[in-house]
């Protein structure tokens, strides 16, 4: 593996990270299942990407596409909660409205920031080659992410979002909302996946409204490969394991898609194979190794 393909897996792991953290949240957390992230992760860069071109600081509209994927999760959570529309099809509702509203927010499919100024442009003044600026710089945000889950999940609100998760009768009981619960969970993932992809569409210079398909199933292969090689014991762990999941998975892609057997080499369209190889490997390692201890 070259440098520039190990920095570039890095670069993507860490930008992906805060979408994988979000996926985290609502399936390992609130065990909601939620398909929302399709439609939020090209939200928050067509947030991001209009504001951009409107003159707003880019650093700015981060926050207004965290704020936009906020609102898009829990449009999900009360479609849930509220309207009692099953979860898995609430989201589905969610992600294809979503679509349209993306399409309507930049006025086209897709827009380019060529020539604007991005999150990136204060390293590159200083001469820092995107190569390092860009895996530095999301990989600082990633770890603000996570230390700001761990800490939020041990707050009074964040106990009540496991607790929900884990037993939704038995926090009910205690007096908890657990529909404003689900609401502001789900809002938050969403809002760490809509920032995610604005910070993607910067480190791209353009966002598109097809960008997030395939979003869920690359987060959910991140989560449980993290689970896997680092382990979810506790819950620093676990956020800790979504992060570095997320790394494992772009450098394990980058690495299949350098890999040359012979005639035969993996080509960007194998990219879905190589994602279910690498969840199939990351499901029955731990059956192999409990086998092998036998």
């Amino acid at each position: 593996m070259t440098w520039y393909a190990f920095s570039g897996a890095l670069e993507q792991g860490f930008a992906y990270g805060l979408m994988v953290l979000g996926v985290y949240l609502t399936f390992r957390i609130l065990d909601f299942p939620d398909l929302t992230v399709d439609g939020s992760l090209p939200l928050g860069a067509a947030v991001s990407a209009v504001a951009i071109t409107k003159g707003i600081d880019p650093y700015i509209s981060l926050l207004l596409a965290l704020a936009a994927g906020f609102v898009a999760g829990m449009v999900t959570g009360i479609l849930n909660t509220k309207f009692k529309i099953l979860h898995l099809l609430a989201s589905i509702l969610t992600m294809i409205a979503l679509y349209s509203i993306n399409i309507r927010i930049m006025g086209r499919p897709n827009m380019t920031l060529l020539g604007k100024s991005t999150i990136l442009d204060p390293f590159y003044a200083r001469g820092m080659e995107a190569s390092i600026a860009a895996p530095i710089l999301f990989g600082g945000i990633s770890l603000l992410a996570v230390g700001f889950l761990m800490w939020f999940l041990h707050t009074e609100v964040g106990l009540a979002i496991l607790a929900t998760g884990d037993n939704k009768q038995m926090i009910t009981s205690q007096g908890v909302n657990t529909h404003n619960v689900i609401i502001f969970g789900v809002g938050l993932s969403n809002a760490l996946v809509a920032l995610s992809g604005a910070m993607i569409c910067q480190n791209q210079g353009a966002a598109d409204v097809n960008m997030g398909v395939g979003t869920i199933v690359a987060g959910l292969a991140s989560v449980i490969i993290g689970e896997t090689v680092v382990g979810d014991r506790s819950i620093k762990r676990a956020v800790i394991a979504a992060l570095m999941g997320s790394i494992i998975y772009r450098l394990a892609i980058a690495f299949a898609l350098g890999l040359k057997l012979g005639k035969f080499s993996f080509s960007p369209s194998d990219l879905n194979l190589v994602t279910a190889l690498l969840v199939v490997a990351a499901l029955t390692l731990p059956r192999v190794r409990q086998r092998l201890r036998i």
